[in-house]
């Protein structure tokens, strides 16, 4: 493998040319510029990616830690955030918190060993030390899709989705077509999310005359087993609801095999509704109405606002908006299009 050295040799300069001309130091002249391009590309030269983050304390690289890789939203977000990192020439290293604040945290500590540029975050709820330490620290540091409150970290930017329009839509949808016993799948109380989208159906449902009973709603944890739990309670009352609310895609997949388990049809039986569309929404039967987030734009806006910070430049949060995507799951007319 051909040294640093070598290309000094070929292009009949420096070491220490061939170094500024690597790191695009503005004052090498133009025709030495292209030698050593040139001499770079004939020998097939990599520059080490480890010595040159030593000497520029950069290594191009980010930090992110999802919430859970096997939820259909953040593997798509991952995705996203890796391809927008990838067209600004960084890398990016992934961690998965698996809902476990001890995991995250986990992550966060081995992401600030390994000398990362910045770190993007789904946080698992609302406390992490490691955060505040980091946050603390001066690592750039943006959240994504949920956020951390409190002291320390107030400054850091937000890139989110807000859904309360959406999640407005969906109730007047519901009550259009009926239904008056509605229901909801909340998710984990210590995330932002989770008490947003449990405050925005509330509020929409009073709006449209409606309550939302205590024993209508249920505590989940983003995962399809408290989705599957929380809907046999609901089912057991003696009025169950006639439409469910699962706040996002796996909890809604967990009802869906409950309904089916107790001899129930989607939307004959009980009429179902998700936060977080999934490009399978469409295949099941029936295909499910569901809210849907912008979540490309979303990792691409948490990507320029980190290497903003990272090259020193300031960034402002970001808010995205959800859309309902009516399908076939709380009863719409055969034939309806999104």
């Amino acid at each position: 493998m051909p040294a640093i050295k070598d290309v000094a040799r070929r292009a009949g300069v420096s070491v220490a040319t061939v170094s500024r001309v690597l790191n695009d130091h503005p004052s090498v002249r133009t025709d030495t510029r292209e030698r050593v391009l040139a001499a770079v590309a004939d020998l097939g030269y990599r520059p080490n990616a480890v010595a040159r983050s030593l000497r520029t304390d950069q290594t191009r690289t980010l930090g992110l830690v999802i919430s859970d890789v096997l939820n259909p939203f953040f593997t798509e977000l991952a995705r996203s955030v890796e391809d927008a990192a990838r067209e600004l020439d960084y890398s990016v290293i992934i961690g998965n918190a698996d809902e476990r604040p001890d995991l995250q945290d986990h992550h966060v500590r081995t992401l600030m060993d390994r000398r990362i540029d910045g770190l993007l975050v789904s946080p698992t709820d609302g406390g992490s030390p490691m955060m505040l330490a980091a946050a603390r620290a001066g690592t750039p540091m943006v959240f994504v899709d949920r956020w951390i409150e409190g002291e320390g970290l107030d400054r850091v930017p937000v890139i989110r989705t807000d859904g309360r329009a959406a999640i407005r839509a969906l109730v007047a949808h519901l009550c259009a077509l009926g239904h008056r016993r509605v229901a909801i799948i909340a998710g984990p109380a210590a995330t932002t999310t989770g008490r947003e989208r449990v405050d925005a159906f509330r509020s929409a449902l009073a709006e449209f005359g409606l309550e939302l009973h205590e024993d209508h709603i249920g505590q989940g944890d983003f995962q399809a087993d408290s989705g599957r739990r929380v809907t046999a309670r609901f089912l057991d009352l003696p009025h169950p609801p006639d439409a469910i609310f699962a706040a996002d895609n796996l909890m809604a997949l967990g009802a869906m095999d409950e309904i089916r388990a107790r001899g129930l049809r989607v939307p004959d039986g009980v009429a179902l509704a998700a936060f977080d569309d999934i490009p399978w929404f469409v295949h099941t039967d029936p295909p499910i109405t569901a809210i849907a987030q912008p979540t490309g734009a979303l990792g691409h806006a948490a990507v320029r606002a980190l290497i903003d910070l990272v090259e020193g430049r300031p960034a402002e949060s970001v808010t995205l908006f959800a859309r309902l995507v009516t399908r076939r799951s709380c009863g719409e007319p055969e034939g309806s299009k999104p």
